[in-house]
């Protein structure tokens, strides 16, 4: 059974409907990448697993858990990770006081997330709002980690970072991958990256998912039709 089934999910804001048909699953340990032009309803996607809009249609089911009428706190609580888009850490506190403030016991400590961005050591009493992009988004992942989620979710966790900063993170995310068992939803716009870490790829398109499929059958074909590439 898939860690995570969302089938034939709607939504809407208010009298728009921006969702008419999404399935998504992903399996313990597995890496999906969500992918699509922008506008299309990727991050939107991401808002009702996430519990932060609710679904009009379709179910949401995590490790067997019907989520349709839980508050985003207990989707959390349940294995949910998020890293948003734009990161939003909390401006006012320090790092270490973002790492601590949602986090949950488990295998992810300070220690460990460390040790992951030992950037974040190096800033450790520093406030949030004085750290470059760059670290602002590996705060950010590390915040999530730290509520040992089963499922990380990463919207658009690299764009508009410096290559070098990319590469810190993809680095991150690949160990997570390797070492860690951790299932991940990612979003990003850099094929080539995606291609060497997911396992599988679903597409959406006007807010539908209209491909899914192992990474190595998304050949320039389905790339030129669905994401522009």
């Amino acid at each position: 059974m898939s860690l995570l089934e969302m089938r034939g999910i709607e939504a809407s804001y208010g009298p728009s409907q921006a969702l008419f048909g999404v399935d998504l699953q992903v399996g313990a340990g597995e890496v999906v990448a969500l992918m699509g032009r922008n506008g299309m309803g990727k991050s939107t996607t991401i808002k009702v697993l996430c519990r932060l809009l609710r679904n009009s249609g379709g179910s949401v089911q995590f490790d067997g858990q019907d989520l349709a009428r839980v508050p985003p706190h207990k989707a959390a609580r349940a294995g949910l990770g998020l890293v948003p888009e734009g990161r939003r850490c909390f401006p006012n506190l320090t790092v270490h006081e973002n790492l601590i403030a949602a986090a949950r016991p488990g295998h992810w400590d300070v220690a460990r997330v460390t040790t992951l961005f030992p950037r974040l050591a190096e800033r450790r009493d520093q406030g949030a709002r004085s750290l470059s992009g760059g670290e602002q988004q590996m705060l950010a992942i590390g915040r999530a980690l730290m509520t040992n989620p089963r499922l990380l979710v990463l919207d658009e966790a690299t764009e508009g970072l410096a290559p070098v900063v990319r590469q810190e993170i993809w680095a991150a995310l690949s160990h997570l991958k390797a070492e860690t068992g951790l299932a991940l939803i990612v979003v990003d716009k850099s094929l080539a990256e995606l291609r060497r870490m997911a396992d599988r790829a679903v597409i959406i398109e006007r807010g539908r998912s209209v491909w899914t499929g192992d990474m190595g059958a998304l050949d320039a074909s389905v790339a030129d039709s669905y994401l522009g590439l």
